[in-house]
């Protein structure tokens, strides 16, 4: 089993669903896994998701450090309003092409940079 991507990210329960009553997963757990998934996957794309942000407020700095290495979807600003995974996402005007200078900044405070590779999966 070797997957190209690993997507994890804490539960966040969406008022309209059958789940509304449910807990939120937990950030701690969250990055555990994340940092398992690291190790069992070396060549693994792991995003750090803004699910993670939605809960804490460094959660994807967080994911980072515990072995993610994606960061975040960067769909256009018209089409994010077309889905919604769960309330309250976070949203920082960084989750678009457009708001990669606030991402860089993001990425600044754990002394990382983005890079403009493609970013394709490549087995190790």
């Amino acid at each position: 089993f070797k997957p190209h991507m690993i997507g994890i990210g804490p539960f966040i329960p969406h008022t309209q669903t059958p789940f509304a009553g449910a807990s939120a997963g937990s950030v701690a757990m969250t990055l555990k896994l994340i940092s398992i998934f690291r190790l069992m996957s070396p060549s693994a794309l792991i995003p750090s998701t803004t699910a993670l942000a939605s809960l804490s407020a460094d959660g994807r700095c967080q994911g980072i450090l515990a072995g993610a290495n994606v960061m975040p979807n960067l769909s256009p600003p018209t089409f994010r309003d077309q889905y919604s995974l769960y309330n309250n996402k976070a949203a920082f005007g960084s989750e678009s092409a457009e708001g990669l200078r606030l991402l860089q900044e993001e990425l600044n405070t754990i002394n990382y940079n983005i890079s403009r590779e493609r970013g394709d999966y490549v087995q190790t």
